[in-house]
């Protein structure tokens, strides 16, 4: 075969897997930039259905765990000092989503990482994902245990398989499915606490007063910051979020009261409610634990089904708990699924340039999660998200220390997020290596490689060495790293006169489907634009625009 007929040959492959991305894609725009033609909806609707994916019971177990071990106030400070963290390091991730209609993967890409760079956080995020999806599955099968006497290798394989049906629609469907299940959530989760605290106030003196089994109820700092480690693993909660706020329509002058109430309030502030959740899961453990002992006061289940014995009569009490845990799951475990499909695709598209449709790896991501819970993972929750928390920390930190440093403060990362192929490097040293040093010192950190002094410090370790080494890297490198070349080749400007995403829209030659400006290129052998997924797919390099001085 010559060297025209191979080339055609996978210019035809190409072509191929570029028709199957765009069929599927265009449901709701994963890999690529969300169209300003696609975002139809309000900012509260975006902020509401953002919001309804925080309704997972892990925060009640993770409250309880901290509780139950360091003791009540060390627990509340942990909550404290973890939400405070995450709230930072998310408002500027959340503010590029929802202004630039992009995910966080996408934006991690020009903010210090790379084209292929941020492969490394997208597997971080699928794995925060998987995680999150086992720990939820099994508060659900221990719901449908107690109350359909499910064994629980039963209710892990319902709670999996249940999600993929509402999985597979995206946006559309996620948004109606958040939107009407959040205020029947929101009763039967608050409900129970107003009661237990109007008729019985010395709940709340018994709460406050929990001494720990690892300690007498004095403040230590090690407890507050082994408890504050396991709580920041949810700092990569704000891709989930992202995964919502890049459907935000335009910022305008008549909407941006609204427009930034829902970007702050849906973005870094959903672990305010997160907070609140693990505060009320520390109560409840310290409520329950004479009735159903330390072991099992860190299930949601029996929290809930204490507190409902309370105030109902008790032939309602478990169908109402059980009903309370299988909403949660449902609202959490779509938006688990659906965020942990589009990042193991992401990078596997740019790793093979071959697009094998989103469904295969909500498959993928579910496999693992199942395996996370047959191996019994709620049973060694602690470890797991203790661990996991120094790279999610490192990552996060990185990006937000990318944008609200290097971009606004040295002005060396170009201001507006990019991140097309041949318009970035494939590996931007400063993230990367920032994420590295910082995940791989708390890591060793944490397993005690650096002393048992240190040990509780990892989180800590973490967030201080990305947030010093993010900006040193970009100082090193003159800010050389970000961008492959400055110009796209389309005369068009890339932003409206509001600072919005322009709506003009140009054909894509290869797909042929119409896209708007921020998702297209030139391409480097025709006259003609090349829209962002067909350069992913692109094994040859056909359309790819060269590098410049």
């Amino acid at each position: 075969m010559s060297t025209t007929e191979s080339r055609q040959t996978m210019t035809d492959t190409t072509k191929t897997a570029d028709d199957q991305a765009v069929k599927e894609t265009l449901e709701d725009y994963t890999l690529r930039f969300a169209p300003r033609s696609y975002r139809r909806w309000t900012p509260m609707v975006v902020g509401t259905t953002a919001l309804g994916g925080i309704a997972y019971m892990a925060d009640f177990s993770i409250g309880a765990g901290i509780g139950l071990t360091h003791g009540t106030g060390n627990a509340l400070v942990a909550i404290t000092v973890a939400a405070v963290v995450i709230f930072i390091t998310g408002f500027p991730l959340a503010y590029y989503g929802a202004r630039y209609n992009i995910d966080l993967d996408l934006i991690t890409r020009g903010s210090g990482f790379g084209y292929y760079g941020s492969v490394l956080t997208s597997i971080i995020f699928a794995s925060f994902t998987f995680i999150f999806f086992a720990l939820e599955g099994a508060i659900m099968a221990q719901g449908l245990k107690l109350g359909l006497g499910l064994p629980l290798w039963l209710g892990y394989a319902l709670s999996t398989l249940m999600v993929i049906p509402l999985v597979v629609y995206g946006m559309k469907a996620l948004s109606t499915l958040q939107v009407w299940t959040t205020p029947i959530w929101l009763l039967l989760m608050v409900g129970p606490l107003v009661y237990l605290i109007a008729n019985d106030p010395g709940t709340v003196d018994r709460f406050l007063a929990y001494p720990g089994t690892n300690g007498d109820g004095a403040f230590n700092t090690a407890s507050v910051l082994l408890g504050a480690g396991v709580c920041l693993s949810l700092i990569a909660q704000i891709g989930e979020q992202i995964d919502y706020l890049r459907f935000m329509p335009p910022k305008t002058e008549a909407n941006k009261r609204s427009w930034w109430t829902a970007v702050v309030m849906a973005g870094p502030g959903w672990v305010v409610l997160g907070a609140l959740k693990q505060a009320i899961g520390v109560f409840l453990a310290v409520y329950t634990i004479a009735e159903v002992g330390p072991a099992a006061a860190p299930e949601p289940i029996q929290q809930f089904r204490g507190a409902f014995d309370a105030m109902m009569p008790s032939w309602l009490v478990i169908p109402l708990a059980v009903v309370l845990v299988v909403i949660s799951q449902i609202k959490i475990n779509v938006t688990n699924a659906y965020s942990g499909s589009l990042a193991w695709t992401n990078s596997f598209t740019r790793v093979t340039k071959r697009y094998p449709g989103r469904m295969v790896f909500v498959l993928v991501n579910l496999a693992f999660a199942l395996a996370l819970m047959e191996a019994d993972m709620f049973s060694f929750l602690s470890s797991i998200l203790g661990f996991y928390s120094n790279c999610a920390i490192a990552w996060v930190v990185t990006v937000a220390t990318d944008i609200g440093i290097n971009k606004y403060v040295l002005k060396l990362s170009p201001l507006q997020p990019e991140f097309r192929r041949g318009m970035l490097h494939a590996v931007n040293p400063v993230g990367v290596v920032a994420f590295v040093a910082a995940s791989g010192l708390s890591i060793a950190m944490y397993f005690h490689l650096l002393g048992d002094t240190l040990q509780p410090y990892s989180p800590v370790a973490a967030a201080i060495i990305a947030f010093v080494v993010t900006p040193l890297m970009a100082v090193i490198t003159k800010g050389r790293y970000y961008l492959r070349r400055n110009d796209d080749g389309i005369a068009e400007p890339l932003l409206d006169t509001d600072g919005n995403p322009s709506a003009f829209t140009l054909d894509c030659h290869v797909c042929h489907q119409p896209y708007e400006r921020p998702d297209l290129a030139a391409c480097v052998t025709h006259d003609a634009v090349v829209c962002s997924l067909c350069l992913s797919t692109d094994k040859v390099g056909d359309h790819v625009l060269p590098a410049t001085g």
